[in-house]
């Protein structure tokens, strides 16, 4: 027989059972929609190609002279197929049998589709050792596949001893295709597993790895599946490049926000034994410092919006995207996942409840590695502080090596590349920027002059013409004009006029992407003569793209600095504290910037970097970095109001050392995973990130930021109230 007062009056009983019945239904209905959402987001990963686009002059501001002249090219010939540059080489002269099948191969190119009209005849070198033929392919076709194509058929019936390469701007676009193939795969999978495996070695669970994996997993596939549909429409652009950050993004990002609630919930669950009570404090306690780093890393990533560059532009809103669902399924997902297995999530180590234990411990532990870290500050404050900015700025100096300029295109895919390769070959044999010229566009009363201008210049070899009237599309220009083409008693074709205007191919002596074609280009529009030119092609975008990038650097990376730290007074209602809070981490940049580069230069050779990469650098590491200093400051603050400044600094930092140790941990291996896509640009970025993480996890978090705080006392927080309590 039940107790009279052991039985809970009726109302009461009925809000208990609304109560579980609400624990059971909402985390199930949370994880049913983001089931569903994953299901519509996941196949779409085989089809980010469809909507993503890596052709370089897409993404420059329609200000630029290689954007307008773009635009151009389609009125002036009949095709904007993409130029392929077929290059056969041999160490003795060819032979007329060996050219009359070189000619034959290349004939049969035509019937391969994705291979348009325009086909050009092949084109003997002087030293007869060569031969070069020009493969208009369509823009439409896979270029990649259409390039394996064509260098499949020539290599099976090439005569003996002619080697066959395949170059210009279609072969280095079927290098980055081939470059970025690895996305979808190998990327995701390399760091998952890397994620997987340190969250096992941190928990020591069998459980709890896999449910923090599954909820990155599936904000990724959800985030994916709301930018697929947005760059499907055209609202944003995509390209490999920001797809690979977008994944390596979101999962780093979704795991450490994971494993800022999951600590949380191992401390509540010590003391408090309802499961569901403890997630609710757990919740009220990550939620502050999950979305004050997600908010900042948004506002950073928007930043970007700010950039010349669409390259840049459009990474931002993309990134954004991955960080707020990356939030979202850390703060609804992994809860609804959690509350449903309570403690057996932590199994075979399952937190006690245990209060008078904690109790004893008085909220920190006083052993174990972080406990010790936390007693040493006390003892040397500022010695440590001291020393380890010494030695930051030490590393710093590197940064002056950083050449960060640009690199040539055929440098943009390590390792093994045809088209580099094949472009060796033809500027052995022809002029470096066949295939690849220069596009000015000139009012037609000044054709004559301009062309003589760009022939008296040392770095132009040739001039065309674009003219219908003409075989293939161009005729020859010279000193004495448009040169006629065909039998003897021809006459010169008439150039092809829009809107008062002629299109000029030149033909420069140096490879397209060289710097000496560079300088050319800039030598042409410096010209007072040109000044109403437009110059466009290859090396004109190469060059509008630096510029470009340079701009946005020296505009953006201000920008970010200035909105963080208005983030971080809001968050942590102090003024001091953000100011030596952005200090530490732009120091910790300029460390990692400077070691990269030493590294980059003096270890791995790479040939220069891309300008947007410091820019790169500089987003990730500032609004992610901060990302851990927030972790710890927002503790350090909840602490200090109860134990002062001091006491509150080391309480923090040996609550939260080992999580924060362990987003470090997962945040370096995630942007290290980048480096198994074999482009420069990625590469170097994964370096930079990963380095900047870990140092600033366990230098500037763990060493230099709570020494700083411990040495300057409550008038840290100044000029809050938090700032007047006696430290």
């Amino acid at each position: 027989m039940t107790h009279p007062e052991s039985t809970p009056p009726a109302p009461r009983r009925e809000r208990i059972r609304r109560r579980s019945w609400l624990r059971i239904l909402l985390p199930a209905v949370l994880i049913l929609v983001w089931l569903a959402g994953a299901s519509f987001g996941g196949p779409l990963f085989g089809k980010i190609d469809e909507v993503s686009s890596n052709d370089r002059t897409t993404y420059l501001p329609e200000s630029a002279d290689a954007t307008q002249v773009q635009a151009l090219l389609g009125e002036f010939r009949e095709s904007d197929a993409i130029p392929a540059i077929v290059v056969f080489t041999a160490e003795e002269e060819l032979d007329a049998d060996r050219l009359d099948a070189i000619d034959e191969a290349v004939t049969a190119l035509a019937d391969i589709d994705g291979v348009d009209e325009g086909l050009s005849p092949a084109l003997p070198s002087d030293d007869g050792r060569a031969v070069q033929a020009f493969v208009p392919i369509s823009s439409d076709a896979e270029i990649g596949d259409v390039v394996s194509e064509i260098t499949a058929d020539l290599r099976a019936v090439a005569p003996p001893g002619v080697e066959v390469f395949v170059t210009g701007p279609a072969g280095f676009t079927a290098d980055l295709v081939a470059g970025f193939a690895g996305i979808d795969g190998l990327l995701l999978g390399v760091a998952l597993l890397a994620v997987l495996l340190i969250l096992v070695l941190v928990y020591r669970s069998v459980l709890l790895p896999l449910v923090v994996l599954s909820t990155s997993l599936f904000a990724l596939c959800v985030a994916l599946l709301v930018v697929w549909w947005l760059a499907k429409a055209e609202v944003l652009l995509l390209s490999g490049q920001t797809q690979g950050i977008l994944f390596i993004l979101v999962i780093g990002a979704a795991t450490d926000y994971s494993l800022l609630l999951v600590a949380r919930f191992r401390e509540q669950l010590r003391v408090t034994e309802d499961k569901g009570a403890a997630l609710v404090a757990a919740w009220k306690g990550s939620f502050e410092p999950i979305v004050a780093s997600g908010g900042t890393v948004i506002a950073g990533l928007l930043c970007l919006l700010l950039s010349d560059l669409k390259s840049n532009s459009t990474l931002g809103p993309v990134a954004a995207i991955g960080i707020v669902f990356a939030m979202l399924s850390a703060l609804t997902l992994l809860p609804s996942l959690l509350v449903l297995f309570g403690r057996s999530a932590f199994w075979p180590r399952r937190p006690v409840f245990d209060p008078p234990a904690v109790a004893a411990e008085a909220g920190v532990p006083a052993t174990g590695l972080w406990a010790g870290v936390a007693r040493l500050i006390s003892r040397r404050p500022r010695l440590i502080w001291v020393v380890t900015t010494v030695v930051l700025l030490a590393g710093a100096i590197g940064v002056t090596q950083l050449n960060a300029s640009g690199v040539p295109q055929s440098e943009l895919v390590l390792g093994a590349s045809e088209a580099r390769d094949g472009q060796q070959a033809l500027g052995e044999h022809f002029p470096g920027g066949s295939g690849s010229p220069a596009y000015i566009v000139v009012d037609e009363t000044q054709l004559q002059d301009a062309a003589d201008l760009l022939l008296s210049i040392d770095g132009v070899d040739a001039l065309s013409v674009a003219s219908a009237d003409s075989p293939g599309g161009s005729a020859p220009v010279t000193a004495d004009g448009i040169s006629a083409v065909g039998p003897p008693d021809a006459s010169a074709p008439e150039p092809t006029v829009v809107d008062g205007q002629v299109l000029i191919q030149a033909t420069l002596t140096d490879a397209a992407d060289s710097a000496a074609a560079a300088a050319t280009v800039r030598e042409i529009r410096a010209e007072p003569e040109m000044a109403d030119a437009l110059v466009g092609g290859v090396t004109a975008t190469a060059i509008d793209t630096d510029d470009a990038s340079i701009h946005d650097r020296n505009l953006i990376i201000p920008v970010i600095l200035v909105v963080i730290l208005l983030i971080l007074m809001l968050l942590l209602r102090s003024i001091l504290a953000p100011v030596l809070l952005i200090a530490t981490t732009v120091l910790s940049f300029g460390t990692a910037m400077g070691i990269s580069a030493l590294v980059f230069n003096g270890i791995l050779g790479f040939p220069g970097a891309d300008p947007a990469v410091p820019l790169f650098g500089f987003v990730f590491l500032v609004a992610l970095g901060i990302d851990y200093n927030i972790f710890l400051m927002t503790r350090v603050r909840e602490e200090s109001g109860r134990h002062g400044t001091r006491d509150g600094v080391l309480r923090g930092l040996t609550i939260t050392g080992g999580v924060i140790t362990s987003a470090g941990l997962v945040l370096a291996a995630t942007f290290a995973a980048l480096s198994v896509i074999p482009i420069l640009f990625l590469v170097q970025l994964a370096f930079i990130v990963a380095f900047g993480v870990l140092l600033d996890t366990f230098i500037v978090r763990s060493l230099l930021v709570p020494a700083l705080v411990h040495d300057i006392g409550r008038a840290v927080w100044w000029p809050s109230k938090l700032g007047r309590r006696i430290s």
